[in-house]
């Protein structure tokens, strides 16, 4: 459903609706263009921060054996 409040000034609107037997649920969203933003700029920070953990924790396997840095080249 839209109205004509957030037609005028762009937010975007989103329903949800489950059922399932005797249990339902039903959610709804309205986001401006300013907060869609703000959530892609936050799971762009998520993504990246992941990124890095990631790389973090398996820079030991990319250093090379302990042998090789013993033996003089």
């Amino acid at each position: 459903m839209i109205d004509a409040a957030s037609a005028a000034n762009g937010d975007q609107t989103a329903t949800l609706e489950f059922k399932g037997g005797p249990v339902g649920f039903r959610a709804e969203v309205r986001l401006t263009p300013k907060g869609i933003l703000a959530i892609g700029g936050l799971v762009t920070g998520v993504l990246l921060s992941t990124a890095v953990l990631v790389w973090t924790a398996t820079s030991v396997a990319r250093r090379p054996p302990l042998a090789t840095r013993i033996l003089p080249r």
